[in-house]
């Protein structure tokens, strides 16, 4: 039981993490052929990046809601670190404050049964 819980969280983020990159890859390639003047090609790469995005999230087992607003947190997360890499901006101890509460909510959020609810569906 313990291993299945554990492979389930490692599935998870891996979803997680692999829909923020293609959400914040998507969203600053438009941001920069829209604020940049980059050329048409790159927004519409964006798209495509946020199009697969759109579709990642459905392999999660778990129902909508908890997917949806779990991954809220997991990308909070991920935009801090991505302006870290991206931008040079690196987070200062209020947003690593805030990041350690986000993460907190979102275990909470999408690995407890609410209402005896079966926790992932078949």
């Amino acid at each position: 039981m313990r291993f299945s819980f554990l492979k389930i969280i490692g599935q998870s983020l891996s979803y997680f993490f692999l829909a923020a990159v293609c959400e914040l890859s998507g969203g600053y390639l438009v941001w920069i052929w829209i604020k940049h003047n980059a050329p048409w090609p790159v927004g519409v790469l964006g798209g495509l990046f946020l199009f697969v995005y759109g579709i990642i999230p459905t392999a999660h087992a778990a129902h909508f809601y908890k997917v949806y607003s779990a991954y809220g947190g997991v990308f909070i997360v991920m935009s801090l670190l991505w302006g870290w890499f991206f931008d040079g901006t690196p987070p200062d101890r209020f947003d690593v404050i805030g990041t350690l509460i986000i993460l907190v909510g979102v275990f909470f959020i999408f690995f407890h049964p609410k209402n005896n609810e079966q926790l992932w569906r078949a």
